[in-house]
C-alpha cells in the first residue's frame, strides 16, 4: 500500500474470547496491523486476548475499564489507528460472522473512495433470525428517509472501512451512538457530512453457538431514539440533501426524483400501508418543491401555458393550478404506479374507462397493437391493469437506464407483474424487428411519443419535428412514428388522468390502422402524424393538467436548456 493510504483492523471485542482466535487466524493473509478493543470483557476473555496479542506481533491490544459499548470502542480504535499513522480502519465483528476473505475488496474500494465509508452489503444465508431480518428493513426505510436517498443501501452492517479523519472529526463534533445504533448513526451523520457510503456484497452468517449482546428492549429503544434523533436532524438539512441532485438531462435524471423514493416507497408500503405513505408525500415533496428551482420553474411554465390557452379558448380555468399541486400529483401518481403493479387498483372501483375507450382499446382482439403514449397521467397504471387483469402482454419500449432500476425494484414486490421493459438509446432496424416479433405473438408495445431520445443523431442533430403545442412550437420525436409505421399495425391513443372528480379515467381512442407514411411523400406524412399527436396530447392534457410530468422546459431541445 502507499503511504497515502494505510490501512488496519479495528475489532471491538465483549466476552468474545471463543471467537477470536479464528478471526486473527482468517486475518492473517491480510497482513494487516490489527488492534483489539477490550470492551469491559470477562476475565476469561480478557485472558485469551492477552495471549493472542503477545503471539502475534501485528495485534495491538487495547482496553477500556468497563464496557462501553461497541460505538465508543470502534472510537477508541479509530483513535488509536490515527496516533499510529493509519488513514483507513477495517470494522471487523468479533463474532466470526463476517466473510473477512472480502477485506481486499472493501480496501479496493476505499482507495477509490479514500473520504467514503465503505460497508458490506449481507448476503444472509438461512440462519439469520427472522426478527432481525425485518428489523433490518424498517432501519432502511428510515435511513432512506433521513438521507432522502437510496444509496446506503445497509447501515447496520459491522464489516466496514472507515476514513479515520473524517470520522474522528464527526465524532469530535456529535455525540455518536454507543452500542447497537452505533453502526447506522455514525453512516447517516457521515452522509450529511459529505462522505458518501459505498458497498460491497458480502456473505454473513450467524454462527449456531454465535453469542449475541442484542438486547431486545433496551436496543430497539435505543435505535427508536436514534431514529427519532436522525429524523428531526434530516429536516434543517432537506434542503442540502436534496440539492446534492445535479441537474441533468431528463434521460439522465431519477424521473424528478420519482425514483427517488422508489424502494422507500415500496417499503413504507409494506410496513404501514399506502395511506401512511400517502402522509410521508407531503413534507418530502415540499422540501422538493422548494430546492428543485429548474423542475418548479419548468412546472410554472407549463401551468403558465395551460392557462393561457384556457383564456383564449373561453373555458374556465381550475383555481389549483399551483406547481406544488403539481407536484404533488406527480408523487401520487407514482404511488398509483405501485398500487397497480401490487394488483391493489381494480378497474370499476379504483379506474374507470372514459365512452367508449374499452371499445377502441379491444382487449379481447388477438392482432397485436401499438399503444402511442405520453408522460401525460398514469400511463403504468393502464399497462399494469390490463397486463394483470386482461392477461395481456404488454411491452414498454423505454429510453433510459431508470427502466432497469424500476423493473429490478417492481420484481421485488410485484414478482407476478411480468414487467416487459424494454430499454433503448435510439430506434433502429434490430429494435423494429424485435417489436414485430412481439406484435406478430399478439402482444402489445407501448411507446411514448413527447421525449426524444438520450442523444442527436445524424451529425449531432436532434431527430424531431416541431408541432404547434400550447400555443408554441414544441419538438417531438420522430421514432415513434416511423417505427408505428413500419410495424404495420394499429396504432392507439392511450391516456390515464385523474380528472377534477378525483376519478383515474383510462381514454383510448384509435390514431391509425396502419400509420400511412409513403416514400414519395414521407415527410409530410410524418409531420401530418406528429401534429395530429401534438393536438390530441394537448386535448388531454387540458382535461387534467396537472397530470403533466414533463417537468423540464418542453418547447427547447436539451441543448439549449443546458446553456441556460
Amino acid at each position: 500500500m502507499s503511504l497515502t493510504f494505510r490501512p488496519c483492523v479495528v475489532i471491538p471485542c465483549y466476552n468474545h474470547g471463543a471467537m477470536m482466535a479464528s478471526v486473527i487466524a482468517r486475518l492473517k493473509p491480510s497482513g494487516l496491523p490489527c488492534y483489539i478493543v477490550d470492551d469491559g470483557s470477562d476475565f476469561a476473555t480478557r485472558q485469551v486476548l492477552t495471549a493472542l496479542a503477545a503471539a502475534h506481533e501485528n495485534v495491538t491490544l487495547l482496553r477500556l475499564a468497563k464496557n462501553a459499548g461497541k460505538g465508543e470502542a470502534v472510537i477508541h480504535g479509530l483513535r488509536a489507528a490515527a496516533a499510529g499513522g493509519f488513514t483507513h480502519a477495517v470494522q471487523v465483528d468479533a463474532d466470526g460472522q463476517h466473510a473477512i476473505e472480502d477485506i481486499a475488496g472493501l480496501l479496493a474500494l476505499a482507495k477509490q473512495h479514500p473520504q467514503a465509508l465503505i460497508s458490506g452489503q449481507p448476503i444472509y444465508d438461512d440462519s439469520i433470525p427472522r426478527s432481525r431480518l425485518y428489523g433490518r428493513w424498517i432501519t432502511h426505510v428510515w435511513v432512506w428517509i433521513e438521507t432522502l436517498s437510496l444509496t446506503l443501501k445497509d447501515s447496520m452492517c459491522g464489516f466496514r472501512v472507515y476514513p479515520v479523519a473524517p470520522t474522528l472529526r464527526l465524532a469530535s463534533r456529535v455525540t455518536l451512538g454507543k452500542r447497537m445504533d452505533f453502526d447506522t448513526e455514525v453512516m447517516v451523520r457521515l452522509y450529511w457530512q459529505g462522505n458518501t457510503s459505498y458497498f460491497l456484497p458480502t456473505h454473513v452468517t450467524y454462527p449456531a453457538d454465535g453469542l449475541s449482546h442484542f438486547d431486545a428492549l433496551k436496543d430497539n429503544l435505543r435505535i427508536s431514539l436514534m431514529h427519532t434523533r436522525l429524523f428531526f436532524g434530516m429536516l434543517p438539512r432537506l434542503p442540502s440533501l436534496l440539492m446534492r441532485h445535479r441537474r441533468k438531462h431528463w434521460a439522465q435524471q431519477d424521473e424528478v426524483s420519482g425514483l427517488l423514493g422508489m424502494r422507500m416507497m415500496l417499503a413504507v408500503w409494506r410496513l404501514c400501508g399506502r395511506r401512511a405513505f400517502s402522509a410521508l408525500l407531503y413534507p418530502v415533496v415540499a422540501g422538493y418543491w422548494l430546492t428543485a428551482h429548474t423542475a418548479r420553474r419548468a412546472s410554472n411554465l407549463w401551468l403558465e401555458r395551460v392557462r393561457t390557452t384556457l383564456v383564449e379558448r373561453g373555458q374556465p380555468v381550475p383555481g389549483k393550478l399551483t406547481s406544488y399541486r403539481h407536484f404533488l400529483r406527480f408523487a401520487d401518481a407514482m404511488s398509483d404506479k405501485i398500487a397497480s403493479w401490487r394488483g391493489e387498483l381494480h378497474m370499476g372501483r379504483d379506474v374507470h374507462f372514459a365512452p367508449g375507450a374499452e371499445a377502441a382499446l379491444g382487449r379481447d382482439e388477438p392482432q397485436g397493437k401499438l399503444l402511442l403514449a405520453s408522460h401525460l397521467g398514469d400511463v403504468e397504471a393502464c399497462r399494469a391493469l390490463a397486463q394483470l387483469e386482461g392477461g395481456k402482454v404488454i411491452n414498454a419500449l423505454v429510453f433510459n437506464e431508470n427502466a432497469r432500476r424500476f423493473k429490478q425494484i417492481m420484481q421485488e414486490v410485484a414478482p407476478q407483474a411480468g414487467l416487459n421493459l424494454i430499454p433503448v438509446t435510439h430506434i433502429g432496424p434490430d429494435t423494429a424487428m424485435l417489436l414485430k416479433e412481439k406484435l406478430d405473438r399478439g402482444e402489445w408495445v407501448a411507446i411514448v411519443g413527447d421525449r426524444i431520445a438520450v442523444n442527436p443523431q445524424r451529425g449531432g442533430e436532434w431527430r424531431v419535428n416541431w408541432s404547434p403545442f400550447m400555443g408554441h412550437p414544441a419538438p417531438f420525436p420522430q421514432g415513434p412514428f416511423i417505427l408505428a409505421a413500419a410495424l404495420r399495425c394499429p396504432v392507439l391513443l392511450i391516456f390515464a388522468l385523474r380528472e377534477a372528480d378525483k376519478t383515474l379515467r383510462i381514454h383510448c381512442e384509435p390514431f391509425a390502422n396502419p400509420l400511412p407514411m409513403p416514400r414519395t411523400a414521407r415527410e409530410a406524412a410524418l409531420q401530418q402524424a406528429i401534429d395530429r399527436y401534438a393536438a390530441r396530447l394537448e386535448h388531454y392534457a387540458l382535461l387534467s393538467p396537472l397530470d403533466w410530468f414533463n417537468f423540464f422546459d418542453f418547447w427547447q431541445l436539451p441543448d439549449a436548456q443546458d446553456k441556460e
